[in-house]
């Protein structure tokens, strides 16, 4: 996720310090570094700030019109190129490259952009109505509306709670499917609607009574429908073949499931599982990443300039060689 056009991306002073970018300007000469997620181009372009002449960049985004705008934005720069996928395809990508096993630094701004999140029409924000979509890539698969209508009520539940933890799941699963027995949902005020139709009243005070009620249902449906947390998976485990020795790893995070995923994977690669009681660690593992320092969170004076960084968490590391 992403600032507004005003604002500073996300953690980025942070995320150039976790990638060893925080040196003096055009200094990584011969570097290579890859923008797993192009978003509005903020990480993109202060990388690209730091990288010199023979440097490369290799942005990854879903979202065809990201794509788009980073063609058109670093049009004229040698050092910066762009793939339109998932960048689960990381792997297949840099190998196609011939850069397997020699980038200096992989960053990963998870989770949904500002410039997605702000359009009516990509239908991921309960706040405003639109077309009940959700993909990141509009160009193919199955919109939220598809899956909704057809989808089976057990596992409409099960997504909304494994996603969203939702409590309500099973009664608004329930209600999702009386409605499409009369006519589909199509678009997103009609599901938010349903929703607060489906969920009472919160009895405690605090937070939860202040969240939208539709806030962690449309979570879980775009989770599930870009199958967001497997390509995370993905992409972290192509990520040791990528790293150079040296190399780093930034991942921020916007909501706990990623940034549970983020922080095993590191900790699985860095320290040694516990062994039974009574038996001997094994010998044979090595760690193959170094965390670097603890989670970050982004500030006071970040948060008050832009409220969607409140919930980000940095995590780094780092390619030990092996």
């Amino acid at each position: 996720m992403h600032a507004t056009l005003h604002h500073k991306p996300v953690l980025l002073d942070e995320a150039l310090a976790a990638l060893a970018l925080d040196g003096v300007p055009g200094e990584r000469a011969a570097s290579v570094f890859v923008d797993g997620t192009y978003g509005r181009g903020g990480h993109s372009a202060a990388i690209l700030e730091r990288l010199g002449a023979d440097g490369r960049l290799l942005a990854f985004d879903r979202d065809p019109q990201a794509v788009h705008a980073a063609r058109v934005r670093f049009a004229d720069d040698p050092r910066f190129a762009i793939h339109h996928g998932n960048f689960s395809e990381l792997g297949e990508v840099l190998a196609g490259e011939g850069l397997l096993g020699r980038v200096d630094g992989l960053l990963l701004d998870l989770g949904v952009s500002s410039p997605q999140l702000d359009d009516p029409q990509r239908g991921f924000s309960f706040a405003v109505d639109g077309p009940l979509d959700m993909r990141m890539d509009d160009s193919r698969g199955q919109s939220a509306a598809d899956w909704l209508a057809t989808a089976a009520q057990a596992e409409i539940a099960d997504v909304l709670w494994r996603y969203g933890e939702e409590r309500h799941s099973r009664r608004i699963a329930r209600a999702v499917v009386a409605r499409r027995a009369e006519r589909p949902l199509r678009r997103t005020g009609e599901l938010v609607e349903l929703i607060r139709a489906a969920s009472p009243a919160p009895r405690k005070k605090g937070g939860e009574r202040h969240k939208h009620p539709a806030t962690r249902s449309f979570q879980a449906i775009r989770i599930h429908i870009n199958r967001e947390l497997e390509s995370v998976e993905a992409v972290l485990e192509q990520s040791l073949a990528a790293l150079r020795p040296g190399g780093r790893l930034a991942v921020i995070s916007f909501h706990s499931l990623e940034d549970r995923i983020a922080k095993r994977f590191i900790r699985d690669h860095s320290r040694p599982p516990a062994a039974p009681r009574g038996l001997p660690p094994d010998p044979d593992w090595r760690a193959r990443l170094r965390a670097i320092g603890k989670a970050q969170r982004a500030g006071e004076t970040e948060i008050a300039s832009n409220p969607r960084a409140r919930s980000a968490v940095l995590r780094a590391a780092e390619r030990l060689a092996e």
